[in-house]
């Protein structure tokens, strides 16, 4: 198998039959599987896939919608290609950029290729202007330097792909966590078409969720494999500032000075206390850290059904 496309569907039915005319126009001389991952759709997405599935694709029904990052991740996992090409169901993305994307990769040999949506076809002040916001502020603080983090489009490496940990609403910082693993990352300019059927389902509020996930990325970048470098370094300060105006205290008391009900006394005993609480939650996270890489692997998900061409009461 060269290549996987892995596609997510929420209550995109009328997408379903243009979405698998464009990618077999495009990718004819491919060996090629579409992983469409249904995410809990509550319209006809599932009986379009399997009205026009062909031997190409396989359906993957999710018990109930997990967002986009884990029917991804659903998705990414049963992948078998080589190569692994996401991209969205709702038309906007258009699969006629995928073989100039690949020949990219394979040729100039970068692990992953994502595009930037050059004209985009989308309201400004509900998409695009919250959309650059967010990518200056990624783009800055990850020091992972690609203009458009939103755009589904990208293709991988498989041994990148599958090794990206997705969870949570992780999947706007997919370079952020190629990049953690060493990936060779660049960007390329692709078409992007107005939704024509169906509903977006990106809202403002999604916005606001970037400023804690930035937050996490960045732990992750910097502390993820030592996480008592933070909690342990910020932890000894702290409890170094109180150690100080303790003894500070101490001395007044000596000289006979009357230190009861004075705020820096105070002061002294909630940053000792807070620098000793800080240095345990950095062995803790350390422990936990060794845990979570030693644990088994679990999914965040779970698969209710799978369909193929050839296997239709699976």
């Amino acid at each position: 198998m060269c290549l996987s496309l892995v596609i997510t569907l929420y209550n995109e039915a009328e997408n379903v039959k243009p979405l698998l005319e464009k990618i077999r126009a495009t990718l004819q001389v491919c060996d090629y599987e579409i992983i469409l991952v249904d995410d809990g759709s509550t319209d006809k997405t599932v009986d379009e896939v399997k009205k026009y599935a062909d031997e190409h694709v396989q359906l993957i029904i999710l018990n109930k919608n997990y967002g986009q990052t884990h029917a991804m991740a659903a998705g990414i996992d049963a992948a078998k290609g080589e190569y692994v090409v996401t991209l969205d169901g709702d038309l906007q993305n258009d699969p006629a950029d995928i073989p100039m994307m690949l020949e990219k990769l394979t040729s100039e040999g970068w692990d992953v290729v994502a595009g930037v949506r050059k004209k985009r076809q989308d309201d400004m002040i509900v998409r695009k202007l919250p959309s650059l916001v967010a990518n200056f502020l990624i783009r800055t603080l990850t020091d992972v330097h690609l203009h458009d983090y939103g755009c589904t489009l990208k293709v991988f490496r498989k041994q990148i792909a599958k090794n990206l940990g997705l969870y949570g609403q992780l999947h706007r910082f997919i370079p952020v966590l190629a990049k953690l693993q060493g990936a060779k990352i660049t960007e390329v300019d692709v078409k992007h078409h107005a939704r024509l059927h169906g509903k977006s389902k990106y809202g403002l509020g999604r916005t606001f969720n970037v400023a804690s996930d930035i937050l996490l990325m960045l732990f992750m970048q910097k502390y993820l494999q030592r996480p008592i470098h933070l909690f342990g370094t910020t932890g000894l300060f702290t409890f170094l500032i109180g150690f100080g105006i303790n003894i500070y205290l101490l001395v007044l008391k000596i000289l006979g000075e009357d230190i009861w009900g004075r705020p820096l006394l105070l002061a002294g005993v909630i940053f000792t206390i807070g620098g000793i609480q800080l240095i345990t939650i950095g062995i803790l996270a350390e422990i936990l850290i060794r845990t979570y890489y030693e644990s088994q692997n679990k999914k965040p998900y779970l698969i209710r059904e799978i369909f193929t061409r050839n296997e239709k009461d699976s």
